[in-house]
């Protein structure tokens, strides 16, 4: 039987003594561990447990009994409601302590390696307004914040559409949003100008439990250039109110360089399968790194936050230690990013790519900066990646890796191993998954050194870069 709400512990005077996995800030109670959100380690709460699990709980916070001297102020007016940039409350040099611990702690628990000692976490030169792209979305009601029902007691509460980001785990409950401190103008100014007219022209907004609405999803990107694209996406093909908006964004912000819209009927959001039309302006955006220009189209893939995406790079490079006689390999090049990035710091850059579009903008990013000695190919890696396919590309001297969240497959790192580079670097967005290939890895490479670097100020996510290099055999 479950456990009645009522029955559920109101514990008192909880200290709050760590974050652990995803960020969550958590204390022990009777040896049990409780999570406890938007708050941070020296915080002592009373908490009202909500769910009772068999190895741990999650509560709430009711009371302050004391507040850590750690904390910092909120800076974003939806702190605590929209669910991102929850670490807003800690001062950014404990975020990135806590980061540096958070993969060494993961490296050591879950690869089980030996590790020399975990460098400090570089931080992001920005900290605010530091992303380049953001995707918000349409809802017919919005979602109302527990300060706004406990102020009305009972009376009536203003009702309307709103446009903004997903309630976390509910798909169908979103929270208007006037000021996001994430991207930089006019990122603000036009999703609040596209709520604006849509709602005094009449047009619907989406519900996405019937799939109704006109009004489904905006994507703003802005680049280092200054460079803006807008992507409006419709559940309905409907052409005048279509042309309506986009020619009033077109006419309003001048601004914007790419003006897409997108027309998903399907009842999922994803955009992979779907085709951009492009209404007005260029069809890509430009990105620059180091005098290096990439080509950014509606559905590529770029780093999002571009000034971090440097440093990222370029510790990449600098841990690969490229020799002008090297050949590197560059698995999971995507677009082509960090290929082109190293490509003249070595002879030869072999790219492999699963997505046949990502591998042709990386063609084309390399012949925009007219970098000859880079080659891509797409196709699966354990598939593409034989003895035949190095002996026409030449053997890799060092390799670089930077896969997905889910990691590398298995599969995929003994070719990897076949293949016996000198050197690998292994860039991460997910250091419990790269723990785990480390593991796999261990047997022919040691771990050399390790870099964390925060791209996501605020929040519990981490990229680490981390230098292997072959053990000697006798």
């Amino acid at each position: 039987m479950t456990r009645k709400k009522r029955d559920l512990p109101l514990i008192e005077a909880l200290e709050i003594t760590t974050f652990a996995a995803e960020g969550k800030a958590m204390g022990r109670w009777n040896d049990i561990v409780v999570f406890v959100p938007m708050t941070v380690p020296g915080d002592v709460v009373d908490v009202q447990v909500r769910r009772h699990h068999r190895r741990f709980m999650e509560g709430e916070a009711v009371r302050f009994v004391s507040r850590s001297p750690r904390r910092a102020e909120p800076f974003c007016p939806h702190f605590g409601v929209c669910g991102g940039c929850k670490w807003q409350n800690l001062p950014y040099d404990e975020q990135l302590r806590f980061k540096t611990s958070q993969v060494r702690d993961q490296l050591e628990r879950i690869g089980k390696i030996a590790l020399p000692e975990v460098r400090p976490c570089i931080g992001s030169q920005r900290t605010q307004f530091y992303r380049n792209k953001l995707e918000f979305t349409f809802a017919d009601r919005r979602w109302l914040t527990r300060d706004e029902i406990e102020k009305a007691a009972g009376g009536e509460i203003e009702q309307r559409p709103a446009l903004g980001f997903h309630i976390p785990d509910m798909f169908d409950k979103i929270l208007d949003i006037e000021c996001c401190m994430l991207q930089p103008d006019p990122s603000n100014d036009i999703r609040n100008e596209v709520r604006r007219f849509c709602i005094e022209n009449g047009y619907s907004f989406h519900n996405a439990r019937a799939h109704e609405g006109l009004m489904r999803g905006i994507i703003i990107r802005t680049a280092s250039t200054g460079e803006v694209m807008v992507i409006v996406v419709f559940n309905e093909d409907d052409r005048p109110r279509i042309e309506s908006l986009m020619s009033h964004l077109q006419g309003r912000f001048g601004q914007i360089t790419s003006l897409f819209y997108v027309v998903n009927t399907k009842w999922n959001d994803s955009l992979t399968d779907q085709t951009p039309v492009l209404f007005a302006g260029k069809d890509h955006i430009t990105e620059s790194m180091e005098g290096l220009k990439f080509k950014v189209g509606p559905k590529s893939f770029y780093q999002t936050n571009s000034e971090q995406a440097y440093v990222l790079y370029s510790t990449a490079r600098e841990l690969a230690d490229l020799k002008p006689d090297d050949t590197l390999y560059d698995l999971y090049t995507g677009t082509g990013t960090i290929a082109n990035f190293c490509a003249r710091s070595c002879r030869k850059v072999v790219g492999i790519e699963y997505v046949p579009e990502a591998i042709e903008d990386a063609r084309i990013n390399s012949a925009a900066n007219g970098i000859e000695n880079t080659v891509f190919y797409a196709g699966d890696m354990k598939k593409v990646l034989d003895a035949d396919f190095i002996a026409r590309n030449g053997h890799p001297d060092v390799i670089i890796l930077d896969p997905p969240r889910a990691g590398v497959d298995e599969p995929v790192l003994n070719v990897i191993m076949k293949a016996a580079p000198e050197r690998m670097v292994y860039v991460s967005c997910n250091p419990a998954t790269q723990a785990r290939d480390l593991a796999i890895l261990d047997a022919q490479y040691e771990v050399v050194a390790v870099q964390p670097v925060d791209m996501f100020p605020h929040t519990h996510h981490i990229e680490n870069v981390v230098k292997l290099r072959r053990r000697n055999r006798a």
